[in-house]
């Protein structure tokens, strides 16, 4: 099959992994990058955010020029847009017309009130769309009430390839008692969580972006390991982890993430809140651990800590399960393209 990827080319992003799950499927596959042709606009620290909180408004004359510009010759069975945030109905009209079935794959929460307006103009192109597919069940009841034509949902997933377990000894400097790995998101209280572990004596261990913007920073910052991590250190700083922290993205309606597929399948142990849908992927106390209150994680730390066998039990359920149900980003990929119907001459 031959596919158009229209999505963030950098390997680093989840979105250059989904495009790569496909190319290992053996389909055609041609990435093209429109944040990479308006990086300077977008990444601008005054008129980015303009056209952020303005959903990309005014940004869609150069969106629709960068398609006929580039890419006015798709001879392509399916153009797969990943995101969508910079699309608006003008650019996806134009997209339907080179002829292919017009995929939208988005992990974000474009009909939750956490993102302000950036996805104005993608909203209005919903109903252009062949399929749509999102990962949270309320984003996809809103979608179908905003006339999105033929929409599902799927699970988050992990990558065969990016996210095997280590194979090498893991550095000393990514093992750690209990780890988590993610952004410091204003408003969902992440740093008075980790706050809470760590003032009852659990050694946590964090990584991500923008810990140093948390009013408890000083606080936070002797347990802080660095910015982000992609590719074989994140890989390593999972499974040198005795116990792996979720944190959900309340304003996101998270029911889950993708660390509820990347760590178990790393061969970290997961422990994160207690949702249906945890619930309904994992055993509890089997394949993972599940907590609902900080109290309760803490109490679940300490037992973990210092059962070494149980953790190694419950580490390798987990990821003999997740494995088992399907959700690698080659499987997920399979599952997405089996929604559009692809008529051959």
């Amino acid at each position: 099959m031959n596919i158009t990827y229209i999505g963030n080319s950098h390997p680093s992003q989840t979105s250059y992994h989904r495009y790569t799950s496909l190319q290992r499927l053996g389909h055609n596959v041609v990435i093209c990058d429109p944040y990479e042709t308006l990086a300077s606009t977008l990444n601008h620290p005054i008129i980015g955010r303009f056209h952020y909180y303005s959903g990309y408004k005014f940004l869609q004359n150069k969106v629709v020029n960068w398609i006929r510009k580039n890419y006015s010759s798709f001879q392509s069975d399916v153009i797969w847009v990943d995101n969508g945030e910079l699309f608006g109905l003008e650019a996806v009209t134009h997209l339907k017309s080179l002829g292919g079935k017009v995929i939208l794959y988005n992990t974000d929460d474009p009909t939750g009130n956490r993102d302000h307006g950036r996805f104005k103009s993608f909203l209005k192109a919903l109903s252009k769309y062949d399929l749509i597919v999102t990962v949270r069940e309320p984003t996809l009841q809103d979608l179908i009430k905003l006339n999105a034509q033929n929409a599902i949902k799927v699970y988050r997933s992990y990558d065969e390839v990016v996210h095997k377990p280590p194979v090498k000894p893991i550095p000393d400097y990514f093992k750690s008692d209990v780890a988590f790995i993610g952004t410091w998101i204003r408003h969902e209280k992440r740093d008075l969580f980790l706050l809470e572990l760590i003032n009852q004596g659990i050694n946590v261990s964090i990584w991500g972006d923008n810990w140093s913007k948390s009013p408890q920073w000083q606080k936070l910052k002797p347990y802080y390991k660095g910015s982000a991590l992609f590719g074989e250190n994140y890989v390593n700083a999972i499974a040198g982890a005795k116990v792996n922290l979720g944190l959900l993205s309340k304003g996101n309606r998270d029911l889950h993430t993708t660390r509820s597929m990347e760590i178990p399948y790393a061969g970290g142990l997961f422990c994160a809140e207690r949702t249906t849908e945890h619930l309904a992927l994992y055993k509890e106390g089997e394949e993972a651990v599940f907590w609902s209150t900080a109290e309760e994680c803490i109490e679940i730390c300490h037992k973990l800590l210092q059962d070494a066998d149980r953790r190694d039990k419950i580490r390798k359920a987990g990821q003999k399960k997740v494995i088992e149900l399907k959700l690698g980003n080659e499987d997920i990929c399979k599952e997405v393209l089996s929604h559009v119907a692809i008529k051959r001459d």
